[in-house]
């Protein structure tokens, strides 16, 4: 501010020193009435004044002019922004509506799956009932009231018809059972286990109605319940974190199914997308005795992208490098088994080689069934990095996974859990 007074000063200083001599020339040489030649120097000095603030005003005005069409630049950058912004919405909210279409048409398949697969069983088991006389007559007393322990002293048509009743009704629940990394302890994985339920709400454990399911050919329809609702599962955990996983058991009677494989290929192709979620479990013994045609079932299945465990391990000697040809990334072991059976199990390395074996063979290594510190504090001299078992969690249904990063997600609720022995927490698949 004091920069421009000082400089207005000085002009009108040299204006009125040009004013004044001109008056003084006018007076000396013109012979000028010395009054007449003052008015003039004033006149001149005003003239002067004058001159610079037109030349002043000439200037604000460009400047002025400059900064009005900076203005209408700017203002209509400003709307060329908002019509790209109102296209852009546009177009995600097209995008959006595109992909919720989709993802009902999906949901709409799904359930016409599942519901022809339920029609299909519901009418195999009328039909078995026609040969079964006595499987009518459980179907019309209903499932007899005994202790809870009742399952193991069923006939197998009593057993059969639960198993109907429970797929139709909608009393089959979900479990999960984390897997944590060693020794951090942080979940991981999940393991998917199914529960059936009678009409009085009694469990029925795997263990006890595979043994009736299976050789009546409706493991497929189990296995795919169960792969429908780990595929739910995933899509709510995902929207928390695509860092979870879960293990999926399928047992080796689906996996050889002509019929049911094609579908279930299908299904899992239209959920592609969660290749890097779901891993798909199976038995060493339904593997092994596979044949040609269920390795093909595998070798399609990973080219979808999808990963494979071996679950129920009970030799050690197989071909690992096989196994990782076949899409296989995982394996599980007993704890007891690495800490006291490997030679019982013909395994060519000792327990503190048997992780780095796997490795060289694309291989991770689980141990699963670790129930105390004393377990994990000896498996972590073998390296191992993930761990399975009631030590970390028990079996729980999926209403109960609420926050998969909550550290106390791993500790049950007081009486929210139902309580299984080690010996009835067998994995689905077998």
């Amino acid at each position: 501010m004091g920069g421009i007074l000082l400089i207005t000063s000085l002009i009108l200083g040299g204006f009125a020193l040009a004013s004044a001599a001109g008056s003084w020339t006018l007076a000396r040489f013109a012979h000028l009435d010395p009054f007449l030649s003052a008015l003039a120097g004033v006149i001149l000095f005003l003239c002067l004044v004058q001159l610079r603030a037109a030349v002043l005003r000439a200037r604000e005005q460009g400047d002025m002019e400059d900064s009005f069409k900076d203005v209408r630049a700017t203002n209509f950058a400003i709307q060329q922004a908002l019509e790209d912004t109102k296209m852009k919405i546009a177009e995600v909210a097209a995008a959006l509506n595109r992909k919720t279409d989709a993802q009902e048409k999906k949901v709409t398949s799904e359930l016409q799956i599942i519901e022809g697969l339920i029609r299909e069983f519901a009418g195999s088991i009328a039909a078995k009932s026609k040969d079964h006389p006595a499987l009518e007559a459980d179907a019309v007393q209903g499932p007899p009231a005994r202790p809870p322990s009742y399952a193991n002293t069923l006939t197998d048509p009593a057993m059969l018809e639960i198993i109907r009743r429970s797929l139709e009704e909608n009393r089959v629940d979900l479990y999960l059972q984390p897997i944590v990394s060693l020794p951090q302890r942080k979940i991981r994985f999940y393991e998917a286990l199914t529960r059936l339920r009678s009409e009085d709400g009694r469990i029925i454990m795997p263990s006890q109605y595979i043994k009736v399911a299976a050789p009546a050919g409706l493991m497929s329809v189990v296995d795919n319940l169960l792969l429908f609702r780990c595929v739910q599962v995933m899509r709510r955990l995902t929207q928390k974190s695509r860092e979870i996983g879960v293990f999926c058991n399928i047992s080796g009677h689906t996996l050889s199914d002509a019929e049911f494989f094609p579908q279930f290929l299908d299904f899992m192709t239209h959920n592609r997308d969660l290749a890097g979620q779901i891993i798909f479990e199976f038995t060493q013994e339904s593997v092994i005795g596979t044949g040609a045609a269920g390795e093909a079932n595998l070798k399609a299945l990973a080219n979808l992208g999808f990963r494979f465990s071996l679950d129920q391990v009970v030799k050690l000697n197989g071909d690992f490098a096989k196994l990782k040809r076949l899409g296989f990334h995982f394996l599980k072991v007993r704890a007891d088994m690495l800490i006291s059976g490997m030679k019982h199990a013909h395994a060519s390395v000792a327990a503190e080689d048997f992780k780095d074996l796997l490795a060289r063979n694309g291989l991770n290594l689980i141990v699963e069934r670790i129930e105390d510190e004393k377990q994990v504090v000896q498996l972590l001299e073998y390296s191992v990095d993930f761990g399975q078992g009631y030590l970390f969690g028990q079996p729980r249904p999926i209403r109960e996974i609420t926050d998969v990063h909550d550290p106390r997600a791993r500790e049950p609720k007081a009486g929210s859990v139902t309580v299984l022995s080690a010996g009835l927490a067998r994995r689905l698949a077998g």
